[in-house]
């Protein structure tokens, strides 16, 4: 598994996610046109996100995921020569298509590998280790990204290029599944589990789950409330950088320093994200976390140095949500259609986004990136309001234990 630590060593973004915004700033776009990109990325996940498993086991999991390397590669180089929107804008396709490409392949490809010649029973192992992985490069990837910045623009785009296309060279000597192996060289799958479970799950079978799952009551609201949720916290990323450099005054060449700082807070709220849904429940959880992170976001408009907290929030709140919300999701979805209806969450996920990139691009053009966050919060605080004066996003069994508890009732 060498190889694989070695593939997850190089996808990373961290030369260049601490000044993203910052570079596309400096390529002369306003916040409108930055949020439209955002929106042509959001738009496209929601409509790649199934057809790009189904692609994924047509052609073969290393091929989908050498796809996805390699669109990456071309895009992030593609960021350090193009100046224009129109430019810019092909880019972000050539980006979306490669995470659509990687989407779940890595993992499909991991799992199915070490099912043929170890155990498959290590892949949490396996996996664990590989982000630990990516993790560490990206930190000391964040580290340089931003002294590389100050001397050039262009440079840190050109660092993850090399990164990222090194992933391309390791992914060539990794070995393809075996079923794809078996089938020949027109990436038919053999015959096994896969091929079975594709045929007997059709789109239109899977309409009538989807209607069925995402419509009762333990997850109607609760999808609705977590989308306001993740759609907040990726609409406000977008004022992070410029809101840090210019009213807040850290240094360019700092901002590597303080993503690194990012990174450390949310892996120590993933990290604790079980035991305070152990403690609190998912309701107890859902309930105070996002009122918290709508608060803070509010906070800076009163007194600008709030907003350096307020970003640290941001980040921990939405990594240790993510796994709660993720769980609770899974324990309400019958194993039938599991991936569809997973499928389908996140591309709820991705619509309620379009609407906040569009709202925050709008304030910050016409007044400034901090205000543009104070309405944001603002926005997200009326939105989780209504939400529960319909209904409970959570019901109130969900509290300690209960989810257990409910599944073996079912069961």
């Amino acid at each position: 598994m060498s190889k694989y630590y070695v593939y997850q060593a190089t996808v990373s973004f961290g030369f260049f996610s601490p000044v993203f915004t910052l570079f596309l700033l400096d390529r002369g776009l306003d916040y409108t046109a930055i949020s439209t990109l955002s929106v042509v990325y959001a738009v496209l996940t929601v409509v790649g996100e199934i057809p790009s498993g189904y692609v994924a086991d047509r052609i073969g999991r290393r091929n989908s995921l050498l796809l996805g390397s390699g669109f990456m590669t071309v895009s992030i180089l593609g960021f350090a020569v193009v100046e224009s929107y129109a430019g810019l804008t092909v880019l972000y396709v050539l980006w979306t298509l490669s995470l659509v490409f990687r989407s779940g392949s890595g993992d499909a490809w991991l799992y199915d590998t070490l099912e043929a010649e170890l155990n498959e029973n290590r892949f949490a192992h396996v996996r664990g280790r590989g982000e630990s992985v990516r993790q560490a490069v990206t930190v000391v990837a964040m580290l340089a990204g931003g002294v590389l910045f100050s001397i050039d623009p262009r440079y840190p785009f050109l660092a993850s290029g090399v990164l990222n296309g090194a992933g391309v060279v390791v992914l060539l000597t990794l070995p393809k599944n075996r079923q794809y192996v078996e089938g020949g060289d027109n990436g038919e799958v053999g015959d096994g589990a896969e091929n079975a479970d594709a045929e007997t799950f059709t789109v239109l079978e899977a309409l009538p789950v989807l209607r069925e799952q995402l419509t009762r009551p333990p997850l109607r609201w609760f999808v609705v409330y977590a989308a306001l949720f993740f759609g907040v916290v990726e609409a406000v990323n977008t004022y992070v950088q410029p809101i840090s450099t210019e009213t807040l005054g850290v240094p360019v060449a700092s901002m590597g320093l303080l993503y690194a700082a990012f990174t450390g807070v949310s892996a120590v709220a993933s990290y604790y994200a079980g035991a305070v849904r152990g403690r609190f429940g998912v309701r107890g959880a859902v309930s105070v976390v996002p009122v918290v992170l709508g608060v803070s976001l509010l906070a800076p408009v009163v007194w600008s140095p709030l907003a350096l907290p307020a970003f640290f929030v941001l980040r921990g709140s939405k990594s240790l949500l993510h796994p709660i919300v993720t769980q609770h999701v899974n324990d309400h979805v019958e194993s039938v259609g599991r991936a569809t209806v997973l499928s389908a969450v996140s591309m709820a996920y991705a619509l309620v986004r379009v609407p906040l990139y569009l709202l925050g691009g709008a304030v910050a053009d016409a007044t400034a990136p901090l205000v543009a966050v104070g309405v944001l919060g603002a926005v997200f605080l009326a939105g989780i309001g209504a939400v529960r004066a319909f209904g409970s996003p959570v019901g109130r069994g969900a509290t300690r234990g209960s989810d257990t508890h409910d599944r073996c009732r079912r069961a």
